[in-house]
């Protein structure tokens, strides 16, 4: 260890720096996209290097780490000084010197994300490196692989769209980058505190008002965060106690708050870096996938409050008497709106997401001015444009890194093969295809961040999905190159479909970051806390069947609308057979009656051979509804019944 004086104040300045060189690329370019994500990753690595010691030893740091910095930024310079190799050793051989920088950016691109994130990842890079360039031999049947020349692997890796600076590469270097630091100016401008308030003064008062409290403000958080544990944090710190004051139970309440904050992730506009990807993979604009995305984010912030108001019920927990007005802290806080609607707006009209976030962030600061206490002065921007390249270190390096994996799947051709078996495997059933893709993802999710989760899975299972979904008579016109608007849609709700799977890596045990996040916040046991959490946040296996076997992703908007809407009571119906309560213990006979209406509300009439009612609303969605309405009905009397006898004993 040494010491250098004023070393923190050093990597503030950095990090500003890093923010400020990709806000100007991103405006004005000047730079070729190899260069740039070169650039990218060699500045948040050192970046990454440097805050891994200073966050533990005040104004101290290892000789080795200045090194790894160091040795980080050379690799962009090199890339500069010798691009010739490019097209040089395109049909030939490489350079000493092209090896050994080549494999110098692997190992610190594997060494960066095993400090971010642990083993998992950088053992799964090796073993893809290691599979492509001898492994794949000793396999035997469709995973055989005769092998690859290091060279060229070396090659493909750092001078192509193959590997580590390509396409998902430049999606971290323009769109996520821009968008987590519109999200960092948010936050810094006092936008976190302004959604608990509002969220308090809108929700607060129903049965089980925290509760929803920490539902609404995690729902507002994700339009401005996309990242769960982030969200946990940011929001948790607050709403956890709220929750544990109201009377909720701490694992309860922690498990709330993780599977609140996990749908920051699918709550347009950012939805993470996930988005972004999906938009460069499927070639859909991202205003159409942020679009219809809204109406499936809502039914999942609805199914967590419907677990809520139930559980509130069953302990008698009651709203609080807050005497806190909204039309004031809408009127002290409306400026957060404005830079919201920008970028919106913005994208709606069809500008760039990277122009609109940059836009976003000028409007931010402008708006800032219009209240007297929360204008953003200069310190305060300093600190936002900071914080936004510490937050994208992880993210950042993470998306390069698995360019690897990427490109090793795309290289050998197992991405086909896995679709393949997942054909083979399904017997043709969408239903258990879905199923396979979701235990894929829970096991890549014990070790893969989401966004990491799917962009394999993406590569792996959309094209044995979408190949479900579709018709033979649309298959093969899309086989034949023909473009149909309606394959599109598809593709995007079987994209859908995965990255909504992917999520459940922030809930669902052994490993559930949000999860965890939250049991450290409410000192409940993490693993209870996940089970919990798992069960509350069932939506985000639900949903992906309406993708797969309704029109609410690929339908016109009525189609989508009628679908949201009895979906809405088919949720809230299996979330009271889930609990078997509502005002009161439920008998099993009740649970039975409830979950058949869910079925037919979360149904259509075509898995039932049955025409539709009118041929405009579907039958079982009348039917189940009916069933639904009178079930209630009738719970409603017998519990008045109940009270009413029990008064006169």
């Amino acid at each position: 260890m040494i010491q250098i004086k004023y070393f923190k104040e050093i990597i503030f300045v950095y990090a500003i720096l890093i923010s400020l060189f990709h806000f100007y690329v991103n405006i004005w370019g000047g730079i070729s996209d190899l260069w740039f994500n070169s650039a990218h990753f060699a500045l948040l690595a050192s970046l990454g290097f440097l805050s891994y010691e200073a966050s533990k030893n005040e104004n101290k740091i290892s000789i080795i780490n200045i090194i790894f910095a160091i040795l980080s930024l050379l690799t962009f310079v090199y890339m500069v000084l010798f691009e010739e190799s490019l097209y040089e050793v395109a049909s030939g051989q490489m350079r000493t010197s092209d090896i050994i920088v080549t494999c110098l950016t692997i190992a610190l691109a594997i060494e960066v994300v095993r400090r971010e994130t642990g083993y998992i990842i950088p053992g799964i890079i090796i073993f893809c490196i290691s599979y492509i360039l001898f492994l794949g031999q000793y396999f035997e049947g469709i995973f055989a692989f005769a092998g690859m020349d290091y060279e060229r692997f070396l090659y493909r890796m750092f001078y192509t769209s193959e590997g580590l600076f390509g396409p998902i590469a430049t999606i971290s270097s323009t769109y996520v980058f821009m968008f987590i630091l519109f999200a960092a100016f948010l936050l810094k401008s006092g936008a976190g505190d302004f959604i608990v308030d509002v969220s308090n003064a809108v929700a607060g008062k129903y049965t089980g008002g925290t509760g929803h409290v920490a539902v609404f403000s995690s729902a507002l958080m994700g339009t401005i965060s996309g990242s769960a544990v982030a969200n946990t944090v940011s929001t948790g710190s607050i709403t956890i106690p709220m929750m544990k004051k109201a009377g909720f139970k701490p694992t309860f309440a922690a498990a709330v708050e993780a599977a609140a904050s996990t749908g920051g992730q699918i709550m347009p506009p950012i939805m993470g870096a996930g988005a972004f990807i999906m938009a460069q993979i499927t070639n859909i604009p991202f205003v159409t996938i942020v679009s219809v995305s809204i109406l499936p984010a809502i039914l999942y912030f609805a199914s967590i409050s419907f677990y809520i108001h139930i559980h509130a019920k069953e302990n008698n927990i009651k709203g609080e008497n807050n005497n806190i007005k909204i039309l004031p802290l809408l009127r002290e806080g409306f400026h957060f709106i404005i830079p919201l609607t920008t970028l919106v707006g913005l994208l709606i009209y069809g500008y760039s997401p990277t122009y609109a976030a940059s836009i976003a962030i000028v409007t931010i600061v402008l708006a800032s001015y219009l209240t007297k206490n929360k204008r953003m002065g200069i310190k305060e921007i300093l600190e936002a444009l900071a914080l936004g390249s510490q937050n994208m270190i992880v993210t950042g390096v993470l998306l390069i890194a698995v360019g690897i994996i990427v490109g090793v799947i795309n290289i050998s051709g197992i991405g086909i093969t896995f679709s393949q078996l997942i054909m083979e495997w399904s017997g043709n059933s969408l239903l258990i295809a879905i199923i396979l893709v979701a235990l894929a993802s829970l096991i890549l999710g014990m070790g893969l961040p989401v966004t990491a989760s799917y962009v394999v899975l993406s590569v792996l299972s959309a094209p044995a999905l979408l190949g479900l979904m579709l018709s033979p008579e649309m298959a093969a016109l899309a086989n034949a190159g023909i473009q149909i608007p309606e394959v599109a849609m598809y593709l995007l709700s079987a994209h859908l479909i995965i990255f909504w799977l992917s999520q459940d890596s922030n809930l669902t045990p052994p490993v559930c970051l949000a999860a965890f996040a939250a049991a450290a916040i409410a000192k409940t046991p993490p693993m209870e806390t996940g089970l919990v959490s798992w069960k509350i946040g069932k939506g985000m296996y639900i949903l992906p069947l309406l993708f797969a076997f309704t029109p609410l992703i690929t339908g016109d908007w009525y189609e989508k609308f009628e679908v949201f809407i009895f979906a809405f009571f088919g949720i809230l119906s299996f979330s009271i057979v889930m609990e078997g309560f509502w005002d009161k213990k439920m008998m099993i006979l009740e649970r039975a009656i409830f979950a058949l209406a869910a079925i037919l509300l979360l149904t259509e009439d075509e898995a039932y051979n049955i025409d539709s009612f009118f041929g405009i609303v579907q039958t079982t969605h009348i039917v189940g509804f009916i069933i639904f309405a009178v079930s209630m009905i009738l719970h409603k009397m017998l519990f008045k019944e109940g009270k009413k006898y029990a008064s006169i004993s």
